[in-house]
């Protein structure tokens, strides 16, 4: 049986998306995601849509479709999930924008030297992906703090919307050569090499300094992260419409604690300012701080 369907997909060709049901999906994912998908995209939303098509034995959009918004709530909410994270581009990787992360360690040396022993820095990574990004941070401030004469501690809130990205945070196994750009001090004392040398696992001590949980940014509003001394934002802000950008930003802002920055993507807003927030003038980076 199983043979059969496999010729049988092997074979047969999958639809083609007409202009309807390309509008169909894109108001869809746009509803519960807040993402966008522009009309160039296409071929890359029937690519993903027709794979996991193909694993469910669905034939047509319209089936998956009502199997996404009509079905029992488990099967909705679990569907919804897998195709979440196929739908959603997950190039990262370590230390990504060296410029942000040059921030991000003045940061923590300024909190080192303003802020009493027994403080906590309180960080929050916003559509963490896979783990690189929260991963980095937590090296960044964990080499910083070690050099401290007294006792501060830290702690990385990593959100994403895909579940199935945030087993693979939390595991914090990555491919070998995906550090192989790693400074080789840094890999020997946060990295530990599998038996085979294909992977390497990110040490227990700096994962349990990271909370991922899932989060949907058009629920910022009910997010319990409060008084962060420093979010990062980076390559999520370039999936939403300009006024959806804006709306996201402003709630970041009120999260922010007095004196606490957000780290966003260079290019990622061009346009957007907010009454209680300054710009941070820092070489190759887009900051703001929280001053009032």
């Amino acid at each position: 049986m199983g043979a059969a369907m496999t010729d049988r997909w092997s074979i047969k060709r999958m639809p083609t998306m007409n202009a309807e049901q390309f509008q169909l999906w894109q108001t869809l994912l746009e509803d519960r995601t807040g993402m966008t998908l522009s009309n160039e995209r296409k071929t890359f939303l029937e690519t993903s849509l027709n794979m996991r098509m193909r694993e469910l034995g669905i034939e047509d959009y319209e089936t998956y479709y009502e199997h996404l918004v009509m079905g029992s709530t488990q099967s909705r909410v679990m569907e919804w999930s897998v195709l979440v994270d196929r739908l959603t581009v997950q190039e990262t990787s370590f230390f990504r924008h060296p410029g942000s992360y040059a921030l991000v360690e003045e940061f923590s040396q300024r909190f080192m030297a303003e802020q009493p022993g027994g403080a906590s820095l309180d960080v929050w990574s916003v559509g963490c992906s896979t783990g690189e990004e929260a991963y980095s941070l937590a090296i960044i401030i964990n080499e910083q703090f070690s050099t401290s004469e007294q006792k501060l501690f830290y702690g990385i809130t990593a959100t994403d919307i895909s579940l199935p990205t945030l087993a693979k945070a939390r595991k914090g196994e990555y491919a070998a050569r995906r550090v192989l750009q790693v400074d080789p001090l840094i890999r020997q004392k946060y990295f530990t090499p599998s038996n085979n040398g294909q992977t390497v696992e990110i040490t227990r001590d700096l994962r349990e300094r990271i909370c991922f949980a899932r989060l949907n940014v058009l629920d910022l509003s009910t997010a319990p992260m409060n008084n962060m001394d420093l979010i990062f934002c980076q390559n999520m802000l370039i999936y939403f419409r300009r006024w959806r950008k804006r709306q996201i930003l402003n709630r970041l802002a009120e999260r922010l604690a007095l004196g606490g920055i957000l780290i966003l993507g260079p290019g990622e807003v061009t346009d957007w300012q907010h009454p209680d927030l300054e710009r941070v003038h820092f070489a190759d980076t887009l900051a703001f701080r929280r001053c009032k």
